[in-house]
């Protein structure tokens, strides 16, 4: 089917789930942008999209509105200017938002791999949410990409369970790779050394997952459990550090839910049995988590206060991202037997003229990691260690990993809060 036809299947006033990261089924997109004229009020309902979204452009509004996730680069002008809604949710709870109906879903549009001989169609680099919006949607349209790869696990659905197929080839979006800066360097080394050979990982995407890995050459044994998989990973697996050998839950495998890299990275993935891509309801559960001995979680931040309230998602007032992974692999790694949650973040933004270690979080900042959650906290500076500590003991030690030049308001600050007096 053409996909200006399959956009006819969707209606005003329809929810429609869209898969993104980089699944994102560009061809629906601009086959709906095509039509807009003829539709009013269309719910989209998605996470970050790693391309473009020609539908959050201005002249959408009336005929497209956006229900945010997770917000990215191309919806956050919108989220911003208040022509899209942010909605706050951990990425384990979102297939259970389609599941329990709190959200009903009357449009599914996914992005595929090519059916095998069996007549199933793997989701390829993003499995996220994408089932269970498939389970629950009166209509399913797949947009079957012959450049997406087959990639392996809980990840497939069935030719009846889809409404129209669009055939389609086009190149997946490719994450930038940047060369991490000394600060990154040094806050990975740092991370690094709080590493044991046999634990399991969860990393994210930027520079600083990247440059823990990247400083973990000589360790031995490590495994993977993460949303998701980078460049990085691969790196790391053709180089001998992580063989999954000591994993305690799916030894051998690496465990996510989206891939986001290269054109390398997706072709290694590709029917390659060592990955297994699962929903975000299993690899971002906490519970699931923490069955991995010795899981590491490293999460960044936007800034962190001198109690340990963790802000990742707005930039004060201003919503930047979203809740993601980040609490779901925190606490896990928290249950986790010899398991160590890590914030890790530069010391400073803006040119080294802001701290990110702060007396008070912004007006209007989102705390998305509470005090209680926060066991390290990683700057280039050091490793600050909150867990057990009282709010006087957090002080000292987020002051020694804020940058020199900040340390001495901060000081200040904490005397006038009456949270230095009597430290013992």
């Amino acid at each position: 089917m053409h996909a200006n036809d399959a956009a006819k299947l969707v209606r005003s006033h329809d929810r429609v789930f869209v898969g993104g990261n980089a699944a994102s089924p560009m061809p629906l997109l601009y086959a709906l942008r095509d039509r807009a004229s003829s539709l009013e009020q269309v719910e989209l309902l998605h996470l970050l999209f790693a391309g473009e979204d020609p539908l959050a452009a201005p002249e959408m509004a009336g005929h497209f509105r956006h229900t945010v996730l997770f917000v990215g680069g191309s919806d956050r002008v919108a989220v911003q200017e208040g022509r899209a809604a942010y909605l706050p949710v951990h990425l384990h709870d979102i297939p259970q938002l389609f599941k329990s109906r709190a959200l009903p879903i009357r449009v599914a549009i996914v992005s595929t791999a090519p059916p095998d001989e069996h007549g199933f169609l793997s989701l390829g680099v993003e499995c996220l949410a994408s089932l269970a919006a498939v389970e629950v949607a009166d209509v399913v349209i797949a947009v079957v990409n012959d450049q997406m790869p087959r990639t392996l696990g809980d990840c497939f659905i069935p030719a009846h369970k889809l409404t129209a197929v669009v055939e389609a080839s086009f190149p997946l979006p490719e994450l930038k790779i940047e060369k991490p800066t000394p600060v990154h360097a040094s806050i990975g080394k740092w991370v690094a050394s709080l590493i044991e050979d046999g634990a399991t990982l969860q990393l994210g995407i930027g520079a600083i997952p990247d440059a823990v890995v990247a400083a973990l050459s000589g360790k031995r044994d490590l495994g993977v459990h993460t949303e998701m998989v980078s460049d990085r990973v691969m790196d790391a697996i053709e180089a001998g550090v992580i063989t999954g050998a000591r994993k305690t839950l799916h030894p051998g495998k690496v465990i996510a839910t989206f891939a986001m890299g290269s054109r390398a990275l997706y072709d290694y993935i590709g029917n390659n049995p060592l990955f297994e891509m699962r929903p975000a309801d299993y690899t971002n559960n906490p519970f699931i988590i923490a069955q991995n001995d010795k899981m590491v979680a490293v999460n960044s931040a936007l800034e962190v206060d001198i109690t340990g309230q963790v802000c990742a998602e707005s930039v004060g007032k201003q919503i930047f991202s979203g809740f993601g992974e980040q609490l779901d692999f925190i606490r896990g790694a928290a249950m986790s037997k010899g398991g160590m949650p890590i914030i890790a973040l530069p010391s400073t933004a803006a040119g080294g003229t802001v701290s990110r270690i702060v007396p008070m979080l912004k007006p209007g900042a989102g705390v998305v990691t509470t005090r209680a959650d926060v066991h390290y906290v990683v700057t280039e500076y050091g490793i600050a260690q909150l867990y057990g500590k009282t709010l006087r003991q957090r002080v000292r030690e987020l002051m020694e990993v804020a940058h020199p030049d900040f340390r001495a308001d901060i000081e200040k600050e904490a005397w006038e809060r009456k949270l230095l007096p009597h430290l013992f």
